[in-house]
């Protein structure tokens, strides 16, 4: 008998460290097959089908990259910026921090969508691809996610931006970096205010909501994301916006954990009846959600 169970156990720990980078997918699952970015021309799946009114004019797209240091070894960073270059000196910034799915072409109409915070233009936004993601170098890890969002703040403050107009939009995924650049300090710049939509607690809650087998993330993931403990350090405002039937980062384990966290400083936040994880802007309604991302920005 003991050696039957022996023999389970063994075989269950290969069976699961072999699908470990399945179970990575949980945070990383991106395409890095692209050749270039198609932005409105792009066919394959959308983070929100947007109505025609949010166009961007041609003028206000600035695809570019910039270098960041991964482990010793360089790696280019593809960006998407939109607005004015010229106002970054003087204007407030939006950083958004997409999900864990595809490249920016994926999130392309959620960066749309926020170049309309207040009318069209009114602030600039920037989007990034982590590393793995897109045309950007590399394999994704939680180090060079930071590092990436610090290169972003880089570029940002290098064009005339400062920490006071600085706004950091962390979507699921990107919650991370959100989360880390008002928690610990090692960005170049602390953003003024944080939004946060449908973050996770930890990476531990994430592999546990999956309800396997009750071990430690770390058995499965890399990653040792804690937004829950990291918003305990954050300063500064914070918009927090959820789905109340998100079936992928449930309300309550996740979100509501890491609004709870957030302690110091004013805070608002809207759960979003019967929204999932990738479908907040269209419950709300979409001149809605901006005129409170507005509201938030301005207040």
């Amino acid at each position: 008998m003991k050696k039957v169970v022996l023999i389970s156990i063994v075989g269950v720990s290969f069976l699961f460290l072999g699908c470990k980078k399945r179970l990575d997918s949980f945070l990383f699952n991106n395409d890095n097959s692209i050749t270039e970015y198609k932005l409105d021309s792009y066919g394959g799946d959308l983070a929100l089908e947007v109505p025609i009114d949010y166009l961007v004019p041609d003028s206000d797209i600035h695809l570019f990259e910039y270098e960041i240091v991964d482990e010793g070894a360089k790696l280019k960073v593809s960006a998407i910026f939109v607005g004015d270059l010229n106002k970054i000196k003087s204007d407030t910034v939006i950083l958004y921090c997409h999900g864990n799915k595809d490249h920016m072409d994926h999130y392309w109409p959620r960066q749309k969508l926020l170049s309309h915070v207040g009318e069209q233009g009114r602030y600039g936004v920037l989007m990034f691809d982590y590393p793995g993601y897109g045309l950007s170098q590399g394999t994704p890890s939680e180090q060079n996610i930071y590092e990436a969002t610090n290169g972003a703040m880089k570029w940002l403050s290098k064009n005339g931006l400062s920490n006071d107009r600085l706004i950091v939009y962390g979507y699921s995924l990107g919650s991370a970096p959100a989360t880390k650049s008002v928690g610990d300090k090692p960005f170049v710049m602390v953003p003024s205010k944080i939004i946060l939509e449908a973050p996770f607690a930890s990476s531990e809650v994430m592999i546990q909501d999956a309800a396997i087998l009750g071990m430690p993330s770390s058995f499965f993931v890399n990653a040792k994301i804690d937004n829950a403990e990291q918003i305990k350090k954050c300063t500064v405002p914070l918009f927090w916006l959820h789905g109340v039937n998100d079936d992928f980062l449930s309300i309550d384990s996740h979100g509501r954990l890491v609004y709870n966290n957030h302690k110091t400083s004013w805070k608002i936040k809207n759960e979003v009846p019967g929204a999932g994880h990738s479908d907040v802007p269209t419950f709300i309604g979409y001149s809605d959600y901006l005129n409170e991302i507005l509201n938030f920005i301005v207040n």
